[in-house]
């Protein structure tokens, strides 16, 4: 049997107990934990699985009338622990200092405790007009795949609105880049070190094609996120000291603006390479970006506005999340990241999430509940 809470401290305190470790992908123990406790609520749960022991949810709790639904998501894996040791153990989901200390507590279980928690509150109320609807994915760390595959087996469906609980401070971001990371390579021919003459070097060609990415600026630009840019992150070639080598390659990583068709990026990747270049699409996700003006993030914007005190000035994140797959996957929703949590504690040794940014994440989403669901 579970053991189940009403709290969302302690449920954030429980997701973080749950090593779901990605990779190797452990999200399976914290997805059915959820999934009891959603259904026990009186919500309709889906499991999809992307990969074998790898599943993703669709939780619904359904409205009385046709209007699409408020949609939650957040994510159930957490990357390694890395080298460093921690100061308690990372599972242990410890509060120290007004923190909830632990790997996941900011990226992002709080915020999924947040929304899930919020949602079983209105449950427990009354069936709501509008219809809720959560999306809690596996995967989310290592390319979005959870997400990916539900936008794929269709199971998602409309929605008015698109909350994703990233850790943001509790501060609304309504756009963030996407990402297309490409792997060039390049062909030679070997030849002794001491006669290069006789050799085409494979890494000069790389050498050079890196020299013309990195000269690159680009057009394409959103007042929130500014350009697109572009990162070379590996590089190979070479199998001996004393060869002329034959084969040679590179990573580039492009964090791209919304507006910036993907494949038109990669056709001038391209043409600026020459016909040599081999590109191979290692990743493609693309950004989204919401009109500060737009009607349907007008509910939330008003619930911060009255607990601020003035409104919030929205913002625009470098980095993607889920949204990459589920914007679209949701027919293209209006959408804001906002949840507990710092952005800078992702990844972190000692992670952590500060206790009253869970509360006032559960307060803000019970807020939005009510305000459009009821």
């Amino acid at each position: 049997m579970y053991e189940t809470t009403s709290d969302s401290v302690e449920l954030a305190r429980k997701l973080v107990q749950f090593p779901s470790l990605n990779p190797p992908g452990d999200e399976k123990a914290c997805a059915d934990y959820l999934a009891h406790l959603l259904r026990q609520a009186g919500l309709e749960v889906e499991l999809h699985e992307f990969a074998s022991g790898r599943p993703s949810m669709v939780a619904r709790l359904g409205g009385t009338t046709d209007l699409k639904p408020l949609a939650f998501t957040g994510h159930l894996d957490v990357v390694p622990l890395g080298e460093k040791p921690w100061s308690s153990p990372p599972f242990a989901a410890e509060i120290r200092d007004g923190k909830l200390v632990g790997r996941g507590s900011s990226d992002m279980k709080a915020g999924v405790a947040a929304f899930v928690i919020a949602t079983i509150a209105q449950a427990k109320r009354n069936k709501p007009v509008r219809g809720i609807t959560l999306v809690i994915t596996a995967g989310e760390e290592t390319g979005c795949e959870g997400a990916f595959h539900l936008a794929r087996v269709g199971s998602l469906g409309k929605a008015e609105l698109l909350i994703v609980a990233e850790p943001t401070s509790n501060l609304p971001i309504i756009a963030h880049k996407g990402s297309v990371r490409l792997r060039i390579t390049a062909k030679g021919k070997s030849a002794h070190s001491s006669m290069p003459e006789l050799g085409d070097n494979a890494i000069y060609k790389v050498a050079e094609w890196i020299r013309r990415i990195e000269a690159l600026r680009f057009e394409d630009s959103h007042p929130l996120l500014g350009n697109t840019t572009a990162s070379v992150t590996t590089v190979s070639g070479g199998q001996n000291i004393n060869s002329v080598p034959d084969s040679a390659g590179f990573t580039v990583d492009f964090r791209t603006v919304p507006s910036h068709d993907h494949g038109e990026l990669v056709t001038e990747i391209q043409r600026v390479c020459g016909k040599e270049a081999a590109i191979e699409v290692v990743t493609d996700f693309k950004g989204f970006a919401t009109a500060p003006s737009h009607t349907a993030i007008e509910p939330l914007m008003g619930i911060l506005e009255e607990r601020l005190g003035n409104r919030p000035n929205p913002i625009g994140a470098p980095y993607f999340t889920d949204a990459s797959a589920l914007v679209p996957g949701f027919d293209n929703v209006p959408t804001v990241v906002i949840g507990p949590g710092e952005a800078a504690q992702c990844h972190q040794t000692d992670e952590f999430c500060y206790v009253h940014q869970i509360d006032e994440a559960f307060e803000i989403y019970t807020a939005l509940i009510r305000r459009m669901c009821e």
